[in-house]
């Protein structure tokens, strides 16, 4: 079997591109990952999706966790399989939910216990068990098991989370074994702290890792203060191994990130947005709901190629939202993974071209300018 690699093509000040390959194919980075929370991206066929030009899912080990069960979906031939996606497939360690359902679980050195939120049932994550559950989903890349404070939280409070989730790393690593062509991806932490964070990489150097995450980030502390930890945490990463901003984000969040050394990105924004009516486009964020679309025959954007762009009207596009019809989310979930995707292979270009700067600035200039005035 082909390994695991990771093979930095070029650089542009601190922004990178380059391919991981992978025995399921390779990934263009910078990467963005589509979410598939529960083995599905909402209102798109996994072939559709792969059109927009994504070449990596995520999975949620919590969510598939409590159904259909890591078990079952590896009885019925693993989860790109049960999902039939052929591509890489990261999944996410389930940590995340120690903080996001903090008042649904306890949490010890051991692990997390957890009371399920769709029936109360009780369940343990550990770093072995997450690394049992991924190794049962065969996900492509398994993310470590962490704890990640919700910002803000006090200096001590973010240490003693650092220090448990790289105890919990050194564990992963363990559990997770001998896995060739499989990738495992330490997590770093350390809040907004530039000495925490630079003791969480080392510890994580010390471990190694295929790839390192930057945690912790995206979970309330807001743009400005992620971009400030973004300017060193980076940095503090081998340079060789790709580096994954986990949760992230809006267009200007993944601009700055890829400006700041971050290779992969993930976030449920451009499909749940897609279901609620928020269209990206170039010139910025539109809400189809709004009664200015109802007459107007244009695209959502004239330069986009997606289906949605392609065959229908804004004001087909209002008509279907406001009357709650199936094809709404379909279509405009797929513009917006259209439009990220497009984002993506813009800074790849440019960047190998060594024009990112100038890139930048032509993004932000168009969003500056706003959506198209209505006729």
């Amino acid at each position: 079997m082909t390994g695991f690699s990771f093979d930095l093509k070029g650089t542009d000040g601190r922004a990178r591109t380059g391919v991981i390959s992978t025995p399921r194919g390779d990934i263009r980075t910078p990467a963005f990952m589509p979410v598939g929370t529960a083995a599905t991206v909402k209102a798109m066929l996994p072939g559709s999706v792969r059109d927009t030009g994504a070449d990596i899912l995520l999975g949620n080990t919590y969510h598939l966790m409590l159904r259909p069960t890591a078990e079952r979906i590896d009885a019925l031939g693993g989860l790109h399989k049960f999902m039939n996606w052929d591509r890489p497939i990261l999944t996410d360690s389930g940590g995340f939910q120690v903080m996001s359902l903090a008042s649904l679980r306890k949490l010890t050195e051991e692990g997390v216990t957890f009371k399920s939120h769709i029936d109360g049932s009780k369940h343990t994550l550990s770093p072995e068990r997450s690394m049992e559950i991924q190794r049962l989903l065969g996900s492509d890349i398994v993310m470590c098991f962490d704890e990640c404070p919700a910002l803000p939280a006090d200096r001590d409070r973010i240490a003693e989370s650092m220090e448990l989730s790289m105890r919990w790393a050194k564990r992963s690593r363990a559990a997770f074994g001998d896995r060739p062509g499989h990738a495992l991806f330490g997590i770093q932490q350390g809040g907004l702290e530039e000495d925490l964070r630079g003791q969480s990489a080392e510890a994580l150097r010390e471990i190694g890792f295929e790839g390192y995450a930057v945690g912790g980030l995206a979970v309330g502390e807001g743009q400005e203060a992620m971009f400030g930890c973004l300017d060193f945490a980076p940095e503090q990463l081998p340079k060789d191994k790709p580096r994954y901003l986990m949760g992230v984000g809006k267009p200007d969040d993944i601009v700055g990130a890829v400006a700041r050394g971050i290779d992969m990105m993930d976030c449920v924004l451009p499909s749940r947005s897609g279901r609620t009516g928020q269209v990206f486009t170039r010139h910025g964020v539109l809400n189809i709901k709004n009664a200015r679309h109802q007459n107007d025959p244009r695209p959502l954007d004239e330069n986009c190629t997606c289906p949605a762009c392609r065959g229908y009207s804004r004001a087909y596009l209002h008509h279907v939202f406001r009357s709650q019809e199936i094809i709404s989310s379909m279509l405009l979930t797929w513009h917006n993974l259209h439009y990220y995707q497009e984002l993506m292979q813009g800074m790849r270009d440019a960047i190998a071209a060594g024009t990112f700067e100038a890139w930048q600035t032509s993004f932000h200039d168009g969003r500056a300018i706003g959506d198209i005035e209505p006729i």
